[in-house]
């Protein structure tokens, strides 16, 4: 398997499975309805466990633009594999959205709420302040790619056995810092996502949101590109 096979594989297995989450918590007569911000978080935890698991031998599980263009950042990941690993990122979330598409059909047809048809593909603020929301994405994926850096020390990608603390990690970012804007901290993630949700023919839909689209996707990448600055400095 390539590395851009594995990056797909290891998207679509995150999105599949927190997308999912999502999906249950806020579709309509789903088993996990209204199961809660807590069910949220910690299957967004379990799901980047399974994606780094799954992937960490391929290549490096990195499943997220924002990790990739860090890492090539710092010095431990070739800028010439970036805009595959991205391809395979940006591919896979897509995949992985329709999954939960699909799996969720019936339960995306019997829910009138047209908001949370959209969160269950990408996220948005709770409260719209395009500044505040822009730094809400820059701190989360800062400390997100902060802790990753101080995993692969000095490594070049995460391995199986960090599967684990980087699920922990994503989990106590969604717990403290998620409640502004859903935590995207990942540019594939959201984007992925919010493509299918204005292509797919969900009924009742509302637009795509794109002028927040930015947001989730700039954030990130400023995020990660600050935490390496501050990784090397220390």
């Amino acid at each position: 398997m390539t590395p851009f096979f594995g990056e797909l594989i290891g998207t679509c297995l995150l999105v599949v499975l927190g997308n999912g989450v999502v999906a249950n918590v806020v579709l309509s007569r789903t088993k996990g309805n209204n199961s809660g911000w807590i069910a949220i978080t910690l299957g967004w935890g379990i799901a980047v466990f399974v994606g780094v698991y799954a992937v960490s031998s391929v290549s490096g599980a990195h499943i997220n633009p924002a990790a990739s263009i860090a890492l090539a950042a710092a010095g431990k990941f070739a800028w010439g594999d970036v805009p595959t690993y991205i391809a395979g990122q940006m591919l896979g979330a897509m995949i992985g959205a329709l999954i939960v598409w699909v799996t969720y059909r019936q339960h995306f047809e019997q829910t009138s709420d047209a908001n949370a048809k959209l969160s269950a593909f990408c996220t948005g603020p709770a409260i719209r302040n395009p500044f505040n929301n822009l730094v809400s994405e820059i701190v989360g994926t800062f400390i997100l790619v902060f802790g990753i850096l101080h995993m692969v020390a000095p490594q070049s990608s995460l391995g199986s056995l960090d599967a684990l603390p980087a699920a922990l990690l994503v989990f106590g970012i969604g717990l403290s810092l998620g409640g502004t804007t859903g935590f995207a901290i990942n540019p594939a993630r959201d984007l992925g996502p919010r493509i299918m949700h204005a292509i797919l023919p969900i009924p009742n839909k509302r637009d795509s949101d794109w002028g927040y689209a930015y947001i989730p996707v700039v954030g990130p990448i400023i995020g990660g590109l600050l935490a390496v600055s501050i990784f090397k400095l220390l």
